[in-house]
């Protein structure tokens, strides 16, 4: 694929994702064998089955109406690009694709995102999305459940209890 065809398919898929919302449109972009795999925590499918079901009961819907991303950086290669993302919400919906069995916590969160699209036969066949999930984690509060305060933009990990 050109680097345009790329960029343009790329560009629709994450539209349906986030503007549309609309799972079909977004599976239309992937090939018949897609993976997406959110690595920090886990997350995603393998197969247009488990695919498509992750997208419409965890993914599509899951961001908050806040959600603003911007993309900070693109680089294309053979087959692929990756893709650098800002995204900035307040976390007020259940989101279990990047927090797990959180409720929705009404915290600000700020991230950045690394994904790696791969392509092949002109649609999207891979996904894999990167993350600091500490970063998330102490945004949301939830240090405090491993053995760390949060306080005053500072975090302060008391070594583990003895048993």
């Amino acid at each position: 694929m050109t680097q345009h065809e790329m960029e343009h398919l790329w560009d629709e898929h994450i539209r349906h994702e986030f503007v549309t919302k609309d799972v079909e449109a977004t599976m239309a972009t992937m090939v018949e064998d897609p993976s997406v795999h959110n690595v920090p925590v886990n997350t995603g499918g393998t197969g247009k089955a488990q695919v498509r079901a992750f997208y419409r009961d965890v993914f599509i819907g899951s961001w908050p109406d806040d959600l603003q991303m911007t993309t900070t950086n693109r680089v294309y290669g053979c087959d692929q690009l990756v893709e650098e993302i800002h995204a900035r919400f307040t976390h007020t919906n259940r989101m279990d694709w990047f927090l797990p069995g959180v409720p929705a916590t009404h915290r600000v969160v700020e991230v950045d995102f690394v994904v790696i699209v791969q392509f092949r036969d002109g649609k999207l066949a891979c996904e894999r999305i990167y993350w600091d999930q500490a970063t998330v984690l102490r945004q949301v509060g939830l240090p405090s459940i491993v053995g760390c305060e949060v306080g005053s933009g500072t975090t302060d990990c008391a070594p583990p209890t003895a048993y």
